[in-house]
């Protein structure tokens, strides 16, 4: 009771309206789809008047395609307007600050991903407050309630490693969680966490995909004796199949995927019947289109985001560079959201061949599932349009004899990319400590 006590009296200094925000967004995931719609219409109109009074990017864009704001009045209207790309934020930042910025509340962020230069954004305190209720009220799909212990295993976005100790204690304290960084993850630093996990007894981890996968497998080639979660869950990255299968079956629980992004404040969630991730309504609204920026109903796209209520800075159909698959099915628990059938990726997760074809990296991922022996690691990379680096960090049971059999399948989907394989000490991390399989370095430095 005294820690649920403190974590509601530390979110309410920073915020007075998050008690009463959480407690309606927990009672908006039953309103049906209509009402979902209308809401966020709504929604979307002040937004747009907004951005076509206080941000100069936006009163020139209307001009120049003859609209005014008051023509963007449903969602399908939003087609109208050309798709944001991170490079026009960048060179034009001055014209995306509202006329009266000064006079609000807002933090400063930045974010870069795997496209390389980061982009420096606004949020503004409510908007940011609504991103963190609606993370709560997301894990609660899956069990959480305010308060309940949870470990952290992740890097930058996560808010690992970029505070101070005595920062991250009282963070830590008041939140009822622990964070531990997913920058080096040795035997040694495994060993650690376990008796941080053991001490702390947390009800749910959450962190990076493949940070939580790694410590998993570590776990489970160790035989490590570890309290155990009632559920995880994963964002960041991509979740496969094979990953969610090796957590669940390790700590012998439920697998939640997540999926977030703070510059667009685009937010969906998996609920226990595993059917997809409720996209969420009250924050931005969530496209997803072909590439010439129209929306699909089903089927894969870019994933194109409209922040509703980030006054600090809002983006109007922003390209996040992720790639996802929309589906028209709807959930059995009753929830009307709409569903993200999986989330596929980041467009850096495609590579190119000398004949002009794309390939998804999934396929080297499944190459590895099939021919794991003595990989520890691994990282593909695209060097050149003709030329593909695998390198792999082995284990001494490691079997070099591996590498015909990968290369004559890897033929079967290019004969023009050269294959070199490199045997290294370890696969470095992003700077946000994040683990990437596959890096298209054709697209990103």
């Amino acid at each position: 009771m005294m820690s649920r006590l403190l974590f509601l009296a530390a979110h309410q200094a920073v915020n007075r309206k998050f008690h009463g925000c959480y407690r309606r967004l927990q009672e908006q995931q039953w309103l049906s789809a209509e009402e979902h719609r209308e809401q966020q219409e709504a929604d979307l109109r002040q937004a747009i008047a907004y951005a076509g009074q206080q941000i100069p990017y936006y009163r020139r864009l209307f001009a120049e395609y003859g609209l005014q704001p008051g023509d963007i009045n449903r969602l399908a209207d939003l087609a109208r307007l050309p798709v944001l790309d991170r490079a026009t934020v960048r060179s034009q930042a001055e014209a995306f600050r509202p006329a009266n910025l000064a006079a609000m509340k807002y933090h400063t962020f930045a974010t870069g991903g795997s496209t390389g230069t980061p982009l420096a954004y606004n949020l503004s305190a409510d908007d940011r407050m609504l991103s963190g209720a609606l993370l709560y009220r997301g894990w609660g799909y899956g069990g959480y309630q305010l308060a309940d212990r949870m470990v952290f295993i992740g890097g930058a976005s996560l808010d690992i490693g970029s505070s101070s100790w005595l920062q991250t204690r009282i963070q830590e304290t008041v939140r009822s969680i622990r964070k531990l960084s997913s920058f080096d993850m040795g035997d040694a630093e495994m060993e650690r966490y376990v008796q941080v996990i053991n001490r702390f007894r947390p009800k749910f981890f959450r962190g990076y995909a493949t940070s939580i996968y790694f410590f998993a497998r570590w776990c489970r080639e160790r035989g490590e004796r570890m309290h155990q979660p009632e559920a995880v869950f994963t964002t960041a990255e991509k979740l496969y199949p094979e990953m969610r299968e090796l957590i669940a079956g390790t700590w012998e629980c439920e697998v939640y995927d997540t999926y977030g992004m703070n510059d667009g404040g685009a937010s969906a969630y998996e609920c226990p019947c595993h059917q997809g991730l409720h996209i969420d309504t009250e924050r931005a609204v969530l496209e997803i289109v072909d590439d010439q920026g129209r929306p699909v109903s089903s089927g894969e796209g870019r994933v194109i985001v409209t922040s509703l209520h980030n006054r600090a800075m809002p983006f109007i159909r922003y390209d996040t560079g992720d790639r996802a698959v929309a589906t028209e099915r709807t959930c059995a628990c009753g929830r009307s959201y709409r569903l993200l059938q999986e989330v596929v990726g980041r467009s850096v997760d495609m590579l190119f061949t000398p004949e002009g074809k794309m390939v998804h990296g999934w396929y080297f991922l499944y190459l590895f599932w099939r021919y794991p022996r003595g990989v520890r690691q691994y990282q593909v990379i695209q060097e050149e349009l003709d030329r593909i680096v695998i390198e792999i960090v082995p284990d001494p049971d490691f079997d070099p004899g591996q590498f015909e059999a990968i290369r004559k399948l890897v033929k079967q989907r290019s004969e023009g990319w050269r294959l070199e394989f490199r045997l290294v000490e370890r696969i470095e991390r992003s700077a946000a400590g994040k683990y990437k399989f596959i890096v298209n370095r054709l697209l990103s430095p």
